[in-house]
């Protein structure tokens, strides 16, 4: 049984959750943490992207000088290619298609298949410049990553997968989780303070040192 439990609540077209993933990745190896994701997408469709950052063009800049503070602030700068993602055709992507791609493959394959999806549509996206919104990009990654190319598109296109994605923004709300990514630990429902390896990793002792009998899943 694992010593701590964590929500993380992610959007695939989310900088910062790119760089969260791979530092909690090492950890919950380090504190044998079970980490279960939750998909948060801030906006679910060019409409609500019109409405949060404009037109395409505005969000594009503006979205991409996010891009660039989080390029400094990672653990992986080379991954984040921002002239690849301005240079693009496309308008840049809502988050809803590639969350529906990560429910999906939890639905096939638990957790675990839940994060590898995650992490290879954030590769997609900020590594390759490619569009998440677009269907054909979200299969092409569960092909990658070995799933049944029938049983994945069922699963990707069953009204129950966009019901369990509903229900994580549901659950984010009345969590009054606004902001992503966001880290909930255990029963508590403390939160981490999203930070450099060393900081989450001090912040998951003290979470195993007050709450020891209490955080078990």
């Amino acid at each position: 049984m694992a010593s701590l439990t964590v929500d993380f609540y992610h959007d695939v077209v989310c900088c910062w959750c790119f760089n969260l993933s791979s530092r909690m990745r090492s950890l919950a190896a380090e504190f044998d943490l079970d980490i279960r994701h939750r998909t948060f997408v801030l906006q679910a469709s060019r409409a609500e992207m019109a409405i949060r950052w404009g037109t395409p063009k505005d969000a594009r800049q503006t979205i991409l000088g996010h891009w660039a503070v989080c390029r400094q602030a990672s653990d992986r700068p080379e991954c984040v290619d921002i002239e690849a993602m301005r240079a693009a055709a496309f308008d840049y992507p809502h988050g809803m298609t590639a969350a529906l791609g990560c429910k999906a493959a939890e639905r096939l394959g638990g957790q675990v298949a839940h994060w590898d999806m995650f992490d290879r549509l954030q590769r997609a996206h900020l590594t390759e410049a490619r569009n998440v919104a677009d269907p054909a990009t979200v299969l092409h990654a569960a092909r990658e990553l070995g799933f049944e190319s029938a049983a994945f598109a069922q699963a990707f296109e069953d009204p129950k997968t966009l019901g369990a994605v509903e229900a994580d923004r549901q659950q984010a709300r009345a969590l009054q989780i606004h902001s992503i990514p966001t880290l909930i630990v255990g029963k508590t429902g403390s939160r981490l303070v999203n930070g450099s390896r060393d900081d989450l990793a001090a912040q998951l002792r003290a979470a195993l040192g007050c709450g020891k009998g209490k955080e078990m899943p």
